[in-house]
């Protein structure tokens, strides 16, 4: 990893791919982001960790510019999120909590109705579809409507929605909630195919520790509405001791705060149901 300069950059000149700097949000008397300082480095899958409630998704819609900046400095890219929203908002994909696909839909529709709100250029419209559906694995069934797709397609298929304008970032808060574990892998997957052979960052928010531990380059503990630790998962479970684990980490720092992340499987109106439930919860 490189230095950092003073003004937001990395000293060889390159922007980090996110950049927080004492980030705080307010709902009411009720903060929900306390001062959250972190850089995601270009390329790498970074982990925002942490129980329902922490933050994480807080952080994400400020990010993305669902919510607008209230305290602090946030860049996607150099590019700042208060000031400049569309810019930001060309730069990434971005895979809600909430069901973003219409079940009334094709698989191809839903990815062609992502491609016109990102304003593809409508020459480029048909191949980048087919392309974001192949990269997802679903080609095959592209043109069944999507209330007949089991959950880790529904999934796969809202990665595909967001990949269609060739994201620089792609931001996925809490991807394989209520998957079984077949379907996380899957979709975990298809991330690692696509970062490796595009170089896209990967910011991501979850509650399973071991998914992160396996998953993510690095990662940061969050809980409250601030970061405990960050670090590789490596670093961060060697400082604890011989054989601990990412969850003895997050005990450590946050005490016995992680619940229990055992979903509902199924398919569409069940990962809709569930995906109501997380977002209530945060």
């Amino acid at each position: 990893m490189t230095g950092k300069g003073g003004n937001g950059m990395d000293v060889d000149g390159i922007p980090p791919a996110v950049l927080c700097e004492e980030l705080r949000y307010r709902f009411g008397e009720h903060r929900a982001v306390d001062g959250v300082s972190l850089r995601v480095v270009p390329g790498e899958i970074f982990g925002l960790l942490g129980p329902n409630g922490a933050g994480k998704t807080t952080t994400i819609r400020v990010l993305t510019t669902l919510l607008p900046l209230q305290e602090g400095r946030a860049a996607v890219f150099g590019v700042d999120v208060a000031r400049r929203r569309m810019e930001v908002r060309r730069l990434m994909g971005y895979v809600p909590q909430q069901l973003s696909a219409n079940g009334a839909l094709t698989g191809r529709e839903n990815v062609s109705l992502f491609a016109r709100l990102f304003d593809v250029p409508r020459r480029e419209r048909r191949d980048r579809v087919a392309e974001s559906l192949e990269v997802m694995g679903l080609t095959g069934d592209a043109d069944r409507v999507a209330a007949t797709y089991s959950g880790g397609m529904v999934r796969r298929l809202e990665l595909a929605q967001a990949l269609v304008n060739h994201p620089r970032l792609l931001i996925l808060d809490e991807p394989t909630i209520g998957l079984d574990p077949l379907a996380r892998s899957g979709v975990w997957e298809r991330l690692n195919e696509l970062r490796a052979t595009t170089g896209m960052t990967v910011l991501v928010t979850t509650h399973s520790m071991d998914e992160a531990d396996t998953m993510c380059d690095r990662v940061a503990l969050m809980h409250l509405g601030r970061l405990r630790a960050i670090g590789t998962p490596a670093e961060l479970k060697s400082a604890l001791g011989e054989d601990a684990t990412l969850e003895d980490v997050f005990r450590h720092h946050a005490g016995d705060a992680l619940n229990d992340d055992r979903l509902p499987q199924g398919g569409f109106s069940e990962v809709r149901t569930t995906r109501r439930t997380a977002g209530r919860l945060g």
